[in-house]
């Protein structure tokens, strides 16, 4: 069935609607590098020999990425400046079936310092919202209308730095009816009670939710039930949670991604794989997710490409997603 992809005729995507700057920061010892800051407070000055790199970033920016880099035809409407507007061009240009449609304003810039725990690496986000956090329908002008109404695929991303998040998904989705619906929220822990009831007015529209350890973790606290731990207790809570929230769940952790749509449920261990970084990843996995949705693949195959497409970006150093060809490779073995 994964041969599907190689050869499979997938209709156009639109991704909305953060656009970010992101410097990512490495830092190996966290004591270390908090004993060299309290050594610095009281009269400043350099700590040197902290790894850092700028790249373009936000969460459906890298969705629509990735969609790029494995052979999606696909459209991002989001919102920067002209220094960020020229970032976005020169990053999208390589892609003759990528469009970008950008609403002048203020994008967002985010610091992430990613820290070794254990053998993990988590990452802390530090964000200034810029024009993303009152991003609403009428920012939605005739063009990217259109593009709406011929999309096969639509995820809106990052709902929970945007206040009118919700307002932006009914709108979208509205105008892309026979599209498939997904939505990635992001880290909703300061937003969880209005995200509860956010997917209760967008429920009846929605196709996927997609969310991380993370966020699951903090949906599954609203419903009374209980935390992410071994696959097959986490496979009876996702499918818990889908029966009580009325949705299809695609859940992407360390061990492995989930797929339930409260009658089934299905569980694909993760690859083995030395991870260099983290941020981002989730996109990654959720451009592959969608794509596997478009070739109408089986639950377990598109979770096997979606797991192979974020095995492979955060196990490069650069933070590439990978391509389809790549992608394919690994989901094989």
């Amino acid at each position: 069935m994964l041969e599907k992809l190689s050869s499979a005729k997938l209709g156009p995507v639109v991704v909305l609607n953060d656009f970010f700057l992101d410097r990512i920061i490495s830092v190996s010892d966290i004591g270390n590098f908090y004993n060299q800051i309290m050594e610095k407070i009281n009269f400043g000055g350099s700590i040197r020999g902290i790894q850092q790199k700028d790249i373009k970033g936000g969460n459906a920016t890298n969705v629509a990425y990735a969609l790029a880099r494995l052979g999606c035809t696909v459209s991002l409407i989001t919102i920067s400046d002209k220094a960020g507007t020229t970032l976005l061009k020169e990053t999208f240009s390589k892609f003759k079936k990528a469009s970008l449609f950008v609403i002048d304003g203020k994008p967002g810039r985010t610091t992430a310092l990613e820290f070794q725990n254990g053998n993990n690496i988590v990452n802390i986000m530090l964000s200034d919202l810029g024009g993303n956090e009152n991003f609403g329908p009428e920012k939605i002008g005739k063009k990217e209308q259109e593009k709406l109404g011929k999309a096969s695929a639509v995820i809106v991303a990052n709902w929970a730095s945007n206040k009118k998040g919700t307002e932006l998904a009914e709108f979208a989705f509205a105008k892309s009816k026979k599209a498939l619906h997904l939505l990635d929220p992001a880290d909703i822990q300061t937003r969880t009670k209005e995200f509860k009831s956010a997917i209760v007015k967008l429920g009846p529209n929605l196709d996927s939710l997609c969310l991380n350890e993370n966020e699951c973790n903090q949906l599954l606290a609203q419903y009374s039930l209980g935390k992410i731990s071994e696959p097959e207790e986490t496979k009876k809570l996702v499918l818990d949670l889908a029966k009580k929230s009325s949705l299809s769940i695609d859940l992407h952790t360390a061990a492995g991604a989930y797929w339930t749509d409260g009658k089934e449920v299905e569980f694909v261990k993760s690859f083995p794989v030395d991870p260099m970084l983290v941020t981002g990843a989730g996109d990654a996995w959720d451009a592959a997710n969608i794509i596997g949705y478009l070739a109408k693949l089986e639950p377990k195959e598109r979770l096997t490409f979606a797991n192979a497409a974020s095995a492979l970006y955060i196990a490069n150093q650069d933070g590439t997603p990978p391509t389809m060809e790549e992608a394919l490779n690994l989901a094989r073995t």
